[in-house]
Formats: C-alpha cells, structure tokens, sequence
C-alpha cells in the first residue's frame, strides 16, 4: 500500500499542485472583482460561492452566473479562468492515465491484490516457488486432488500462463522474486494456513535462498527442494531442509530398483504416478551384460555409478570429457550419434543403451542409431521437454525419464498422500514376489487407467459417521469401510495398503482390523470406489446399513408409514 501512495503522489504531485493552484487564483479573483447586482448595487462574491462556481465551471458540468449577473469584468476573468482550468485538467488526466499505465504502478496494485487474497486463505495451502515444467506439473496434480496452492515465478509469461490453465481450484499467483523475503511473506509464508514451501526454480542458488528464508521466518514449516547439486543438496539439509530432491539420483534409484525388483518397480510406478496416465507395462531391464552411457553429466553420472554398484561395467561416450570429467575406466569421446562411436563402445554386443545427454534431438539420434545397429537394446531415455513427449513414444524407449516428472510425482506424493510415500520406503524391504502380488490385486481391480490412491483418517471431520459410532462403543471393522453403501453383497474396487495407528504402521491390515479413532488408512483403488467409501464415513445411514444390512428410513413420513405397516402386521 506504501508503495502505491508513493507511486501515485510522485506521478501526480505537479498536476495536483497546478490543478490546485488555478483553482485558487481563480477563486481569488471572483472574491476580488466587484459585481453588480439587479438594484445597480456593488457586491462581492464570497469564497464558497466563488468555491462552488469555480468547481461546476472547471468541469464543465453547465454554467449559471450567481447569485446575479456578472460584469463584463467577472465574465472576462471568467473566461480567463475558463480556459486555465481544462487545459490543467487535461493534463492532470494525461498524468493519470499514464500512472495507470505505467508498469511499476500496475505490479504494485497486482502485488497487493495477490498478497490481500493469500492473507484472506482459510484452508491449508502450499507455497509453489517457481511455475515451469516441473511446478506446473505439481501445480496441476495437486488442484485436481482438490488441495490449494499459491505460485511465485520470475517469468510474467508463465504467471500469464498459469492464468489461462483450466485448473479445478482458484490459483492465486505472482510475478515476484521468491529469494526476497518480503514476496515470501506476501505468498503466505507466515499464514497460518501455510503448510509447505516448495522451491523448483532451475536455479539451485534460488532454491537454497528460498529454503534459507522459510527456515529463519517459519521454523516449523516443511520446505521441499529441488536440486540437482549435491553441494547444494549438502548445504540444504544442513539448516533443517526437510526433502531435497534430485531427480537424476532419483531416477538411478528406479532404475536400480528395476533391474533388483521389478514387480516393485512398477508398483511403485502405479500408485506414484499421474492418475491421468495409462498403466505401464513391467519392464525387465538386462542384469548382466554390456551397457552404454551416452552423457557423463549429472544424469549420466548418477546412472553410472547406480550401474556399477549393481556389479555392471558401462561403458561412457561423451563429447566433452573435459568439461563433464572422466569415469575411472576412461572414456570414448563422441556424442553417440554417430555410428563409428556407437561401434566403438561395443553396441553390436550392448544389452543396454542410456541416451542421457542434455540434448533431446541428440538424445533421440542415439537411440534410433543404436537400435539400426543393434535392434534388440533395451533403452533408456532422458527426456529434457515435455513438448517431445510424442516423439519419446514414437521412438519406442523402454524406459523415458523426464527430470519434471519425476520431481512432480515425488512432491505430490509428499504433500497430498504422506501415508503412500511411507508405504513405498517399508516396500523396499519386501521381496519382488510380495510386489508381484500386490501388482496382480491391483491390477484385477482398474481398467486401464492408474489407481487411485487416497487417505482416510478416523476423525470427525474426514470420517464423522465412523467416528460417532466408535464413540457409542460400537465395532467398526476394516471390512465394513470395503462394502458398496448402495448394496452391501459387493464389494467397493479398493485395497487396504497401511494402517497407521499412534506410530506404528502396518502393511496390508487385514480385514478383521477394528478401527478406533485416530486410525489412518492408505487405500488404492478406482475413484469410485473413494466416492462410495466417502458415503460410508460420512453418513450414519450408509455406515449402519453396511454394518447391519438394515435400511432405516431416513425422514419422519416414512418413519410414520414404517410404523403403520408395522401396526398393521402385527394386528
């Protein structure tokens, strides 16, 4: 608001002081000229009156000569002042209109705006720092599971962006800085409501500038990162950063998880993934055998040494080992795309090809070079656009890492379901069969769509109905949650995964679990098993009929002819 008063007084201090300064002498010679009036007498016009004429007359609003008939003196002064006055308010409303114009006026009345709507929130929400790939994609999987979010990005193209996307919830957003603090404060950094800072600029010094501030102005607040150092990762965790995250290292560990487990892999694919993706396929990537990496930069070394701690010797090609730096074994100069380089690394006899370069084009020469030369490769790709999805699919990729992704599904999985990110870090101690199992479960359940995935806490707020009961002493059991309210014969296309009761979690409760309150449960499904479940745990009827198959009537008629049929066959 300071700003804006600054702003607009400095804009228009001199047409102000001119504007005022013609009215005054124009009210000063209408006080001063003599006037006649119908008896030939000699009058003088008071300040108010020449106040009052002087304001109609500069507007232009209409003319009336009062209280009498001017001279000629008056009405030459009059004319004078007639003149003064429109070509002052001319230039005072040029002024003006230039103020409203003027781009620093226009960002401090969006900048209170935007900070007036973050200050009026009255639900959690999440600050997003940083509006390209990766947080639009966060931005948008977080609003369609119906979470709030506020967004700060540098780039007025991507807030202008943001404004057009069809988006389920209201996005409040800003052109600002997030590494100053006062646009931080002005997000909602301090709001009650805040429950997260999320830092994805591409710039790891914002990132941890931002982290730096959340933690000195909210202590207790979760800030998640976004960093592809691990000297920045090092220092963000220093100062109590709660999650950084790498997606190259990230990525690695899939792979990794991959080649070990693959019925977890693709567990892990389905319950993290966008909902809006179609099921993946499982994927079998070579144990053993020969493999290339095109690219020794951060992703290409971070699957490098994933490769070697699995007991395989990769070999590199890249372009520029000067800059990237040289894996112990050497190295083979080269982009990859050609086939004399291709040939050198040994792809005639390669199981596997990482076309992990910065580059897309080159990324996509690689693997259509290798696969002319060696047809049954298993590929993994690094896709750096989101644009070039098509072309990744086209090009029939075995694996498609895409950094934004990656960092989105993550966070997502963080803030939106924390009971499924809990679930996958106890399913890395499970066997593959244990994950196969899993996977053929979900699988009989959904189309060909991922599942849905949702928390249910045992409280009177997300689970009234069961809450009330519970408190009445009745049994409620984990069963009962899984029965459709509309029939309770079948059963809703949902799978307990967790339970979590005063710390302890554990995996895959069975169905005999009596619930009490407090309780949280993970459930993967279709969505309309959660529409249906949402029935049973908010309505006492819904929750009775499932748990005695007995349908009372809901209104007081029908509670009338309930008993009238009831009188009558007993009479």
């Amino acid at each position: 608001m300071e700003n804006i008063f600054f702003l607009a007084f400095r804009r228009m201090r001199r047409p102000l002081l001119m504007l005022t300064l013609t009215h005054a002498f124009a009210m000063l010679g209408l006080t001063l000229i003599p006037g006649q009036d119908a008896a030939g007498n000699v009058w003088y016009m008071d300040f108010f009156h020449a106040f009052y004429f002087v304001s109609f007359m500069s507007t232009t609003i209409g003319f009336g000569e009062i209280p009498y008939e001017f001279t000629d003196a008056q009405r030459l002064w009059v004319t004078f002042s007639l003149y003064a006055s429109v070509v002052v308010w001319f230039y005072a409303i040029g002024n003006l209109l230039s103020l409203v114009q003027d781009r620093a006026f226009r960002q401090a009345l969006i900048e209170r705006s935007f900070a007036r709507k973050v200050k009026h929130q009255r639900e959690p929400f999440y600050i997003i720092c940083g509006y390209g790939e990766t947080g639009g994609a966060l931005v948008r999987s977080l609003t369609d599971h119906h979470h709030n979010v506020v967004t700060i990005d540098i780039d007025q193209n991507r807030i202008d962006a943001l404004e057009l996307e069809n988006l389920r919830q209201y996005v409040p957003s800003f052109c600002g800085d997030a590494r100053r603090p006062r646009h931080l404060v002005e997000a909602g950094l301090k709001h009650p409501m805040c429950k997260a800072v999320v830092a994805l600029t591409n710039d790891n010094k914002a990132n941890l500038k931002i982290a730096i501030t959340s933690k000195l102005l909210h202590p207790k607040i979760r800030v998640i990162c976004r960093a592809d150092s691990h000297d920045i990762e090092a220092n963000m965790r220093s100062f109590g950063t709660d999650f950084v995250i790498d997606p190259f290292d990230t990525f690695a560990l899939y792979l990794a998880t991959a080649l070990q487990a693959p019925g977890l892999y693709v567990l892990q694919e389905w319950l993290a993934g966008n909902r809006q993706q179609s099921l993946s396929e499982p994927v079998y990537p070579p144990k053993s055998g020969h493999w290339i990496v095109c690219g020794f930069g951060r992703f290409g070394r971070a699957v490098y040494h994933r490769l070697k701690d699995e007991g395989l010797e990769p070999v590199v090609v890249e372009e520029k080992p000067g800059l990237t730096g040289v894996p112990e074994g050497g190295c083979i100069e080269g982009r990859g795309t050609e086939a004399v380089t291709l040939e050198e690394a040994g792809i005639r006899h390669a199981v596997g090809l990482v076309a992990g370069t910065d580059d897309d084009p080159n990324n996509l020469s690689i693997i259509m070079t290798a696969r002319e030369l060696s047809p049954d490769l298993f590929v993994v790709a690094r896709q750096g656009n989101q644009d070039n999805a098509e072309i990744f699919d086209a090009v029939g990729a075995d694996i498609v890492m895409h950094p934004s992704s990656i960092i989105a599904d993550r966070i997502r999985v963080l803030l939106a379901t924390p009971l499924l990110h809990e679930f996958m870090g106890l399913a890395m101690y499970e066997d593959d069969d244990w994950a196969c199992d899993l996977v053929k479960q979900i699988a009989g359940l959904i189309d060909t769509r991922l599942p849905e995935v949702w928390e249910v806490t045992i409280d009177s707020q997300s689970a009234l109905a069961v809450a009330n009961a519970l408190g009445r002493g009745r049994v409620v059991t984990l069963a009962s949650l899984t029965l459709d309210p509309r029939d309770r014969e079948r059963r809703l296309a949902c799978i307990p995964l967790l339970l979590e009761r005063r710390g302890a979690a554990k995996m895959n409760p069975p169905e005999s679990t009596q619930l009490k309150v407090g309780d949280q449960l993970l459930f993967c499904g279709r969505i309309n098993g959660k529409d249906h479940m949402d029935w049973t745990l908010q309505n006492e009827h819904a929750l009775n009929y499932v748990l005695t198959g007995e349908s009372r009537p809901q209104g007081w008629v029908w509670k009338l002819l309930k008993r009238g049929v009831a009188r009558v066959a007993t009479g």
